[in-house]
């Protein structure tokens, strides 16, 4: 299904809390790899004046990297429901999860696919959130050796600056992927507006989080899309 055949119907899958979350990670995120830059290699020099100096540039990186630990702290606090559901999902799997990544990697290349029912999150954005994870706490983890080097042992300071090059060289390759497939390949973009707005079309909603879906109808959250589609015939 094409974007253009989605009717203007839509869902809520997002609350303001994780919309908020995702925005602060985002922007901190890619604030802290510009800010960086000048300071990894001298290529990015240039980029010192705009910063304010190596100084400015130090010290909006500090202050990024603050902004950086908070998403978490504000998706409990604003939607602890939602957060909880998402600690859940990411630690329960089941076949068709493993089902899904042969159906995605058809869809990822064009291929003809079928949609594997999935639940609020599908088996891919477990991954991503599990890789997320893991960067993350070596990012920010051998952030602070590299903040206060005068508070851990020369060798923690020297290996901190190893671990934090290469968190950040795999939160850029999953950031690309993410980017991709939420902006740019046809199936999946429809979803984007849910990072921004909170809502996405129902019926994308229906066809990637089916069993979601399907839940949401029978607590009389969602319209019953087959429902209608039957009235509309029989009209």
């Amino acid at each position: 299904m094409s974007k253009t055949q989605y009717s203007g119907v839509k869902v809520k899958r997002f609350s303001k809390g994780f919309v908020i979350a995702h925005a602060v990670n985002a922007i901190s995120f890619f604030a802290l790899y510009i800010t960086a830059l000048p300071m990894y290699t001298e290529w990015f020099d240039w980029l010192y004046p705009v910063l304010g100096g190596p100084e400015g540039a130090r010290l909006l990186h500090r202050i990024f990297a603050i902004a950086f630990i908070t998403p978490t702290f504000i998706w409990l606090i604003m939607d602890p429901k939602g957060f909880l559901r998402w600690g859940k999902e990411l630690v329960t799997w089941k076949k068709r999860d493993l089902q899904f990544f042969t159906e995605f990697v058809k869809e990822l290349f064009g291929f003809k696919f079928k949609h594997v029912k999935q639940t609020f999150f599908n088996a891919g954005e477990k991954i991503n959130s599990i890789i997320q994870i893991l960067t993350a706490i070596l990012i920010i983890g051998s952030g602070f050796p590299m903040w206060f080097p005068d508070l851990f042992p020369k060798a923690v300071v020297q290996w901190a600056y190893v671990a934090h090059n290469i968190g950040f060289g795999l939160a850029i390759a999953v950031v690309v992927g993410h980017i991709y497939l939420s902006v740019i390949h046809k199936n999946s973009r429809p979803g984007y507006t849910g990072v921004i707005t909170g809502e996405v079309p129902a019926e994308w909603a229906k066809d990637h989080y089916t069993e979601w879906y399907e839940e949401e109808v029978k607590k009389g959250n969602f319209p019953d899309l087959d429902k209608d589609k039957n009235k509309k015939k029989g009209a």
